[in-house]
């Protein structure tokens, strides 16, 4: 059921959904007890999880992880927007929580290559406070920067290479 949307192997091709494949198996365990919880807002999502068992979760949530993350996009990412992305991804400390590869770590997801729309939605979402979060993180962090600067930070991450 989960695959009808975030995608076939877990990676989205549907607009502001997330590609679920490598995320962190404590994220999204986490994750999928506040939707079944209604702690988040997203009444697909909830009413999807609604019935999970905590087995459910932790098994989905194995699953999920082991998958390949999904690559970067098709298209050329925009050098400008990706240098101002990486200069505000250095200014805000991102690689201290989400690692210096942006894979994740226990409760913080994998930003690398997830979809710029999603990106873009869930940092205005933090930023506003509509999207609560850890102890009000990320919405500290990103408080202070623009639209303009989520914008080219979401396109920064979209585009992620190690390289």
């Amino acid at each position: 059921m989960c695959l009808a949307c975030h995608g076939a192997g877990g990676i989205s091709q549907t607009p502001d959904t997330p590609s679920l494949a490598g995320q962190p198996q404590f994220f999204t365990v986490a994750q999928l007890f506040l939707f079944r919880d209604g702690r988040r807002d997203s009444a697909a999502m909830t009413a999807a999880a609604k019935d999970l068992t905590n087995d459910d979760l932790r098994a989905l949530s194995d699953y999920l992880a082991k998958l390949a993350p999904p690559p970067p996009p098709s298209e050329p990412a925009d050098p400008e927007q990706v240098a101002r992305g990486r200069a505000l991804a250095t200014q805000h400390h991102c690689t201290v929580c989400h690692n210096p590869d942006f894979s994740g770590r226990e409760q913080m997801p994998r930003l690398a290559n997830q979809r710029e729309d999603y990106l873009l939605r869930t940092m205005r979402a933090y930023r506003s406070g509509a999207r609560i979060g850890y102890a009000g993180a990320m919405a500290v962090e990103l408080r202070e920067l623009s639209d303009s600067d989520l914008i080219a930070l979401a396109h920064y991450l979209s585009h992620f290479s190690a390289r």
